[in-house]
């Protein structure tokens, strides 16, 4: 079976949705502890992360991309962005992981519902939390993401 090779892939980045920026800092200094050298961009809510997207800002962001997203934000929460982003014909295809300290079934089955591709508590770094640096990296490693041109 004919699969990419390492150099046509291109680098994934990585739109980091968090509020608090010792818990942004925690995530990009663990991605570097595993040798991952992901570009990053970082918001501090759903709103700046829509306007990341959308390329109305003077950020913008590369493809492919993967969205770390936490829940508990100010202006616009998680949820509230998982909504318009779902809505946005440009943006609903994104890839999102929750990434929150809401352990809360409510939240769980509200983002499930907004089709993220998984749902990871804070509480549970360290070891888990290295795991699921792997995922990402496997997930980047292995699944096709949409063709260039056509994410936005």
């Amino acid at each position: 079976m004919w699969s990419k090779s390492e150099k046509d892939k291109q680098p994934l980045h990585i739109l980091l949705v968090e509020d608090d920026d010792v818990d942004a800092e925690a995530v990009v200094r663990a991605f570097k502890k595993q040798q991952i050298d992901y570009p990053f961009t970082i918001v501090a809510n759903g709103i700046e992360a829509l306007t990341v997207l959308r390329g109305e800002g003077e950020q913008s962001l590369p493809t492919p991309y993967i969205i770390l997203l936490d829940l508990n934000m100010p202006r616009m929460n998680g949820i509230e962005f998982l909504g318009e982003l779902r809505q946005d014909e440009r943006l609903k295809r994104s890839v999102v992981f929750v990434l929150t300290t809401s352990n809360r079934d409510e939240d769980k089955l509200a983002a499930y519902n907004k089709q993220v591709a998984g749902y990871i508590l804070k509480s549970r770094t360290g070891e888990d939390f290295r795991h699921m640096i792997t995922l990402l990296q496997s997930y980047h490693d292995i699944v096709e993401f949409w063709p260039q041109g056509t994410w936005q």
